[in-house]
């Protein structure tokens, strides 16, 4: 199979699963904007390709305007992949290992998706996390718990992209952390970047100064937290299930 076909086969099987997430939602605004902000792709450039107005992106995200049907979630889904594919690729490349990921990794500890956005703000309060780096404020669709040695020891850079899950818009929660670098130097050499990065079993003046600066360079909201392990993971699920009972 030749690059442009295996390429393609990708962009295809991806097209797939982001149509099929974002019509089956019950909030299908919400993961429209997600899969725009996983792409790094602003409202202007993605109204600019299809030839509307921005107004009308930020209706279908926000739940303003009714929700898009299939032929039109098609054609944004398109319009996202195709100005990736103009940029280069990089991100439909990365999810690569996710979509043809045969098994769990063993660096992983818990996973879990939203479907309402967190803040950063909001999970801070929730894991008893000092802010080491406020970064560029995004919404948070999951959480990821990641042992960090066998993250960074067992791991490819290509496999250390599949613990995002679907959604490069979550927070990373790093375990057995003795300083904070080794898993950001892992980020910086990766084609997604998460929503925010939190180092457990560290209190925030504990956490290296040469790792604070790469989440500075990236503009990744650093966090630091020493609350248990299992209280904190039930506790970011107990937060998915409040919004559910509301």
């Amino acid at each position: 199979m030749s690059e442009d076909e295996s390429h393609d086969m990708v962009r295809q099987r991806l097209a797939e699963k982001m149509a099929g997430e974002i019509t089956l939602s019950e909030k299908p605004g919400e993961a429209l904007k997600k899969w725009r902000l996983n792409f790094e792709i602003a409202q202007t450039d993605l109204s600019g390709y299809l030839s509307v107005s921005p107004s009308v992106i930020s209706d279908y995200e926000s739940g303003r305007r009714k929700s898009p049907g299939t032929l039109i979630v098609s054609r944004i889904v398109d319009a996202l992949l195709e100005i990736d594919s103009q940029r280069g690729g990089q991100k439909i490349h990365a999810y690569e290992g996710i979509l043809f990921a045969d098994k769990k990794s063993k660096a992983i500890y818990a996973t879990y998706e939203y479907t309402f956005p967190m803040q950063v703000a909001k999970l801070a309060n929730i894991i008893e996390a000092d802010i080491v780096n406020k970064g560029v404020e995004k919404p948070l669709y999951g959480f990821t718990v990641v042992d960090s040695k066998k993250a960074i020891l067992e791991l490819s850079s290509h496999e250390f992209q599949k613990l995002y899950g679907w959604s490069t818009e979550r927070a990373m929660i790093f375990t057995k952390v003795t300083t904070g670098k080794s898993p950001m130097v892992a980020i910086r050499v990766t084609n997604l970047k998460p929503g925010a990065v939190v180092m457990h079993g560290l209190r925030g003046s504990e956490v290296h100064l040469m790792a604070k600066k790469m989440a500075e360079i990236d503009r990744i909201p650093l966090l630091a937290t020493t609350m248990d392990i299992d209280e904190m993971v039930e506790a970011l699920k107990k937060y998915s299930e409040y919004h559910v009972m509301e």
